[in-house]
């Protein structure tokens, strides 16, 4: 799978089903050192700004991942 079919992808959390916009919003973190992605920075939610149009973001660790699908990628996690 390439990184560009991935952008579209919805992150939904599966403890309380909130939505957290599409890869495409998220940040991708990467250890420099071993050169792996160690987690993303999510958006809070999707239809939350906060002051002045600006999202806050959630940092969530890659073992949180717990299914990339078709359409979705999952994620559990106590927010």
């Amino acid at each position: 799978m390439r990184l560009s079919e991935l952008g579209d992808k919805e992150i939904v959390n599966l403890y309380n089903g909130s939505r957290h916009g599409q890869l495409a919003d998220a940040e991708l973190l990467f250890d420099p050192k071993q050169g792996k992605i160690k987690g993303l920075m999510v958006p809070e939610t999707s239809e939350r700004l906060s002051f002045m149009g600006s999202r806050d973001y959630i940092q969530l660790p890659w073992s949180s991942i717990r299914k990339i699908g078709e359409d979705i990628i999952i994620f559990e996690a106590e927010l």
